[in-house]
């Protein structure tokens, strides 16, 4: 299964760095935010957007598919023995192709879909938020100095999702969208390294680093905004 994501996305990502999104209907021209669980919010205008890529089973129901590569502003690494409310990676630029069922109602002036399915994402460029993992560490070990020296090792990530699409067209060939989609999932990142800390005024300790069990945690919120033009 993995295998097959990563030669879905490694396709996906030869085509040309674009905001533009297309369904069946026409072309449009989005702004998506994504807002991670314990993260920071994405940058509002991605590298490269292409979404609702897919055909029609039948008059309510379609299979769609596409892909966004977000720049990622901050994302928390979840099951350490350690806990953070503040992301522990980032930036890093976020892969992301989903495959959707959607059930559709198309009217004369209005379109209202409900989506739902599986993703893959692959982060790349990985950084560390040193500064928020050290403070996970001080407040886990009860230390007040804590300096750590950890990297991780990146996976392809997998998940569900699920939200809705509304359109509305001002006339035969301009239409607004605004879309909604809660994601769901989470990548292998085992955590390797050591820390070294103590109190302030007591010796320093070095402690190795394995959390064998860390994984990106890909929860959150997208938004999207967008023009659609028709042919």
């Amino acid at each position: 299964m993995k295998s097959f994501f990563l030669v879905l996305i490694l396709s996906v990502s030869m085509i040309p760095a674009t905001v533009t999104s297309v369904n069946a209907q026409g072309f449009g021209v989005s702004f998506s935010f994504f807002f991670p669980r314990n993260g920071y919010f994405s940058t509002p205008i991605s590298p490269f957007s292409i979404r609702g890529v897919g055909f029609d089973l039948n008059r309510f129901l379609a299979i769609e598919t596409g892909a966004t590569l977000y720049r990622m502003s901050g994302l928390n690494i979840k099951d350490l023995p350690l806990e953070s409310k503040d992301p522990l990676l980032g930036p890093n630029f976020t892969l992301l192709v989903p495959l959707e069922l959607v059930l559709q109602f198309v009217g004369q002036s209005q379109e209202f879909s409900i989506k739902g399915g599986g993703f893959a994402f692959y982060g790349f460029d990985n950084k560390i938020n040193f500064g928020n993992l050290d403070r996970a560490i001080r407040e886990f070990e009860g230390w007040q100095v804590a300096n750590a020296q950890v990297s991780g090792e990146n996976n392809i990530g997998l998940g569900f999702h699920f939200g809705a699409e509304y359109i509305f067209y001002l006339n035969s060939q301009f239409g607004i969208s605004v879309e909604g989609n809660y994601f769901i999932g989470d990548a292998n990142f085992p955590l390797t390294g050591n820390y070294t800390g103590g109190p302030e005024n007591g010796p320093l300790v070095t402690r190795e680093v394995d959390f064998s069990d860390g994984k990106i945690d890909f929860t959150g919120f997208e938004i999207s905004l967008g023009v659609i033009f028709n042919n």
